[in-house]
């Protein structure tokens, strides 16, 4: 019997793609994008119900796109935000 469900599944596949694409960034930028990573996935853990599928099945697709965008090798450097 399964631990997650499958939205669980989704979102922690979507985790760890995030972190190895960070780790495949350069070494002098490779901390800021795991800080971001990190930084993004708690704010909506603690900020989203994990009972509203909506919203969920919604930041699961930004974050798709968001790796599209980052997870691009000409990406290099990211800077972060207060």
């Amino acid at each position: 019997m399964s631990r997650y469900t499958g939205l669980q599944r989704e979102v922690l596949a979507l985790y760890r793609r995030c972190l190895r694409a960070a780790a495949r960034k350069p070494a002098d930028s490779r901390s800021h994008f795991k800080t971001f990573v990190t930084r993004e996935f708690r704010r909506y853990a603690a900020e989203v119900d994990r009972k509203d599928f909506d919203t969920i099945e919604f930041l699961l697709r930004r974050g798709n796109r968001q790796l599209e965008v980052y997870g691009d090798p000409n990406i290099k450097r990211m800077t972060l935000g207060s």
